[in-house]
C-alpha cells in the first residue's frame, strides 16, 4: 500500500533538464570535452552540483591532464539562468495532475534549495507542496544514495516502505530502491527518448510513465 508520493523536480515536475543538457553539453565542448547525450544523461542525471561537476573535472584531468572546474561552473551555472529565466515550463500536465493528488506529497531533488524554490515558484508548483521541498543540500550524501529519500519521507512522517518515488534518472531510481520505496519511472519530459525509458526500468523503476495525463491516471488508483 502507497501512503505518501515523493516526485523529483528536474524533468518530472519542470522541463530543466532538456534545458541543463543544452547547456552543459556545449560548454564542456568549448573545452575540449565531448560527450554522448545518451550517455551524459544515464551517467550524470540525478546527481547533485557538486558531485556533477566533480565528476566532471575527473574527466576533464584524465582526457585533458588538466582541471576546468574553476572555470567550467560559473560559465554553466550562468547560462543555465539564463536559460531557465527566459523558457522554462512546466512538464505539460504536472500541475493539473499534482493539484488531484491526495496522497501527502514532497519533493525531493538534486537541486539546490533556491534553484528549487525559483524553478517551483516559476512554474506554479512550490504551492503544492510546501512546506515539503527539499534539496540534496539537506542531506550528507546526494542520490543515487537513499539519503534524501528517507529524509523526505521521516519529514512525512511515513514509513519508507509505502512510499512512492516518481522519477526521471537512473541515480534517482537507484536512490528509491535504496531507501526501500516503490519507483516509478517517468518518461514525460523533453530530455527523454525510449532509450533513456528504458534505462529507468532496466535499474529497477517496477512502471514506467509515460506523460502526466497517465500519470493522474496511475495515482488515482492508489
Amino acid at each position: 500500500m502507497i501512503d505518501a508520493v515523493i516526485f523529483d523536480c528536474d524533468g518530472v515536475l519542470v522541463d530543466s533538464e532538456i534545458l541543463a543538457h543544452e547547456v552543459e553539453i556545449a560548454a564542456l565542448a568549448e573545452f575540449g570535452l565531448d560527450y554522448d547525450r545518451a550517455e551524459f544523461r544515464e551517467r550524470f542525471m540525478g546527481m547533485s552540483n557538486k558531485a556533477f561537476f566533480a565528476a566532471l573535472d575527473g574527466d576533464a584531468q584524465a582526457r585533458l591532464g588538466r582541471s576546468i572546474i574553476d572555470e567550467l561552473v560559473p560559465r554553466v551555472m550562468e547560462r543555465y539562468r539564463a536559460v531557465l529565466r527566459d523558457r522554462l515550463a512546466e512538464v505539460p500536465g504536472a500541475r493539473s495532475c499534482i493539484e488531484t493528488v491526495a496522497h501527502p506529497k514532497a519533493v525531493a531533488s538534486s537541486s539546490t534549495i533556491e534553484g528549487l524554490d525559483f524553478k517551483l515558484r516559476k512554474t506554479g508548483l512550490l504551492e503544492h507542496f510546501a512546506p515539503h521541498v527539499y534539496s540534496a543540500e539537506h542531506v550528507t550524501h546526494s542520490k543515487p544514495a537513499p539519503d534524501l529519500f528517507l529524509h523526505a519521507a521521516a519529514a512525512l512522517a511515513m514509513k519508507p516502505a509505502r512510499c512512492l518515488v516518481i522519477e526521471d534518472s537512473v541515480n534517482g531510481v537507484k536512490a528509491g530502491l535504496a531507501a526501500g520505496m516503490t519507483v516509478w519511472g517517468f518518461a514525460g519530459g523533453g530530455h527523454m527518448d525510449g532509450q533513456a525509458g528504458r534505462g529507468l526500468l532496466t535499474a529497477g523503476a517496477v512502471r514506467l510513465v509515460n506523460s502526466w495525463q497517465e500519470m493522474r491516471e496511475l495515482l488515482a488508483e492508489l
